[in-house]
């Protein structure tokens, strides 16, 4: 497999400085294998990029199973494709999802679909967007989302668009919530003896850069920016859960386990995921042993015509 190098300045930008719907643990890992990079702490340079395993077998196609499509949803959620092998084990774009639902959506032999998730969430941008597709679709094919064993945040913004949601006793769901940090690296770059000017034109251009520390005004306008997102997962949720507003606000980013979930509006059954698959399987189960039996009853009753 061709291993590409991605630059640590393109990486960090994906990582700090922009709203993401994740958890801190997520957030945490991250930044664990990314921070030591930059401050040159690690003797790997870069970080290995390679496409996701999976585009070289017809990414975008769903295999049917016995009347259903069963959909993963996986460990960091991005808008576009890519596995940064480094970082993480398991790396899932709104992208690959919307075009697998999409397939699914338009095979005849496929009657329900069923998204797979354990997902800790990811990136803010574009998850709105496969959300929303993923409720409209709904209304044409049944998808269910069976949380296997972890549907945080971005994870459950797409979860909760589902027409229903199944956990088990120990599975996760919420930290409905944004969250923002921004690197400050001046300090590191005095020590070193680097200094950078930059020249700009606009007030804002210039607010988050890392070679200073964060200034008010750019404070102001990063909170305005997660309040707006924060708004738009809340009233979301709340669209595609029934809820009101206030209760997906009084969960505040907590997490949810079990029965907890259902009783929270964050769920509907608890099951654990092979149960939930296989009473999914069965309903479309062709009934093969009736069908052979009525060939059966018919063949004699022709044979007593004869």
């Amino acid at each position: 497999m061709t291993k590409n190098l991605i630059n640590l300045p393109h990486l960090a930008a994906m990582v700090f400085g922009v709203p993401h719907y994740v958890t801190r643990q997520t957030m945490d890992s991250v930044k664990a294998v990314l921070v030591p990079r930059i401050q040159g702490l690690s003797e790997e340079a870069g970080i290995h990029m390679t496409q996701d395993p999976d585009n070289n077998q017809a990414p975008d196609l769903v295999q049917p199973a016995g009347g259903m499509a069963v959909i993963p949803v996986h460990g960091i959620l991005v808008p576009r494709r890519g596995q940064i092998t480094a970082m993480c084990s398991e790396l899932t774009s709104y992208e690959r999802i919307r075009s697998q639902v999409h397939a699914a959506l338009n095979d005849p032999s496929i009657s329900e679909i069923v998204l797979d998730i354990n997902s800790g969430g990811g990136a803010a941008v574009g998850c709105k967007e496969l959300a929303d597709y993923i409720f409209q679709s709904r209304q044409t094919k049944p998808i269910t989302a069976i949380v296997n064993y972890s549907a945080y945040s971005a994870a459950y913004f797409i979860a909760s668009a589902c027409s229903k949601i199944v956990v088990s006793q120990t599975s996760g769901v919420g930290s409905i919530g944004v969250i923002m940090e921004h690197l400050d690296t001046s300090r590191m770059e005095e020590q070193m003896g680097l200094t950078f000017t930059t020249i700009f034109r606009g007030d804002n251009k210039n607010n988050g850069t890392q070679h200073e520390p964060l200034s008010e005004d750019a404070r102001g306008m990063f909170q305005r920016m997660i309040d707006d997102m924060y708004e738009t997962f809340i009233t979301s949720v709340a669209e595609y859960r029934n809820l009101a507003p206030q209760t997906v606000i009084n969960t505040q980013a907590g997490i949810y386990f079990g029965a907890d979930s259902i009783s929270a509006g964050l769920a509907d059954e608890v099951s654990d995921p092979q149960s939930a698959i296989n009473a999914i399987a069965a309903k479309y189960k062709q009934p093969q042993q009736t069908t052979s039996i009525k060939l059966q009853a018919a063949a004699m009753d022709l044979q007593t015509r004869m």
